[in-house]
């Protein structure tokens, strides 16, 4: 049997009337900010596409058994075998291995809970919602408070993190004759689960062990009497390593090692990969990486002023749904004129934006914002009354 209980709250028609009028404050606020996220994001990505470009026809291939003072401030792409001089170490439990850098990941068992609505309008605006909230105790990377579950009895949260996530960087990392400043081996990625032993037990600080019922199950700290059947509270302690390999990296070399390389086109280039990856291959990644961050950024300024109209034409719904059929007709009609003005007006800021150096890219997403107006005027006309919806 699931641990769930449903409660049914209603809401008057005046209410929600308040509450869409108040909404269209929200409209008034997430339009103007889609427009600062499309016009941003593309300057952004000419940005970004511009550097790319530079740096690939400004890298260098150099040897990593050598220093060359004559390749200093440039762009140079070096692959070779990184190493440490030391063990990576997590101070806190005393726990030390041949690696790169090391991630600590904890975990708490705690009760979660879950929601889910469904609403119902009836004859006259009133609008009836119907809530189940669900229980289920989980592994989570924070702990939960409780006191807010709206059915606190029976699932009371208690304990905490004993030191919370983290991750560590050998002290002196190195790829041939150069050094790997910090800021590009914390970016290194190619990690592998790293198993604790009865070993790493045995040497965990004493402020640990004096917490009592520390064991090692399934490769990593547990803190807890019976692990087959964990209580809420007990906390489980994982990690993960980078191991000493082969890595490729992309940046300006600084003396022995590197900094992030500065270009004209405004932006800061510094890529490292796991394995041996050519300069070529790391700019392509780069660039796709760009165009799929563009057209997220794009998305999410559209989706952020399609909510914004909807908020603003919200009321035109409510006043709709004192005859719920109705209301819904007209909600779907506000639905659609919402995300197709949004679609349009995003074209034509994204064209305004690329007119400058795309002209030819600019008309073309002219034409389809007029495109999209004329939809609007079409629905719009098609939502008068004694029209088909």
């Amino acid at each position: 049997m699931p641990d769930s209980f449903t409660e049914t709250t209603s809401q008057g028609w005046f209410s929600r009337m308040g509450d869409s009028i108040k909404g269209i404050v929200l409209g008034l606020l997430l339009i103007p900010l889609s427009f600062v996220v499309l016009w941003w994001n593309e300057g952004r990505a000419l940005t970004t596409a511009n550097s790319l470009q530079e740096g690939a026809a400004a890298v260098v291939e150099v040897a990593a058994d050598q220093v060359d003072p004559a390749n200093n401030k440039r762009l140079i792409h070096v692959h070779g075998e990184a190493r440490a001089a030391n063990p990576v170490a997590d101070p806190y439990y005393g726990l030390s291995a041949p690696g790169l850098r090391l991630q600590r990941a904890e975990e708490i068992y705690q009760w979660v809970e879950t929601s889910q609505s469904e609403k119902k309008q009836k004859l006259g605006g009133t609008e009836e919602t119907v809530t189940t909230y669900s229980y289920e105790k989980k592994w989570v990377d924070q702990p939960v408070s409780s006191a807010g579950f709206k059915k606190p009895e029976g699932h009371a949260n208690e304990g905490g993190l004993i030191a919370g996530s983290g991750a560590f960087n050998a002290e002196r990392v190195t790829l041939g004759a150069f050094r790997i400043p910090d800021s590009l081996v914390s970016r290194m990625e190619g990690e592998s689960g790293y198993a604790v032993s009865e070993q790493d037990l045995a040497t965990l600080p004493a402020d640990l062990k004096a917490k009592g019922q520390e064991q090692v199950e399934a490769g990593a700290f547990y803190f807890g009497a019976t692990p087959g059947t964990p209580q809420i509270g007990d906390v489980r302690t994982s990690f993960k390593i980078v191991k000493p390999g082969p890595f490729s990296l992309v940046a300006a070399q600084m003396g022995e090692t590197f900094e992030p390389y500065p270009t004209k086109a405004g932006d800061f280039i510094s890529f490292i990969e796991a394995g041996t990856v050519s300069a070529q291959s790391m700019f392509q990644k780069a660039v796709q990486a760009n165009r799929l961050m563009t057209w997220l950024l794009r998305l999410g300024g559209f989706l952020l002023m399609a909510f914004g109209f909807m908020a603003m034409l919200r009321p035109l719904g409510v006043l709709g749904s004192v005859v719920p059929f109705l209301g819904h007709l007209v909600g779907m009609g506000t639905g659609l004129i919402s995300f197709a003005l949004a679609g349009a007006i995003s074209l034509v800021v994204i064209a305004v934006a690329w007119f400058a150096v795309r002209p030819g890219l600019s008309v073309g997403l002219v034409g389809l914002a007029l495109g999209g107006f004329f939809l609007v005027r079409k629905l719009a006309a098609r939502s008068k009354p004694g029209l088909p919806a």
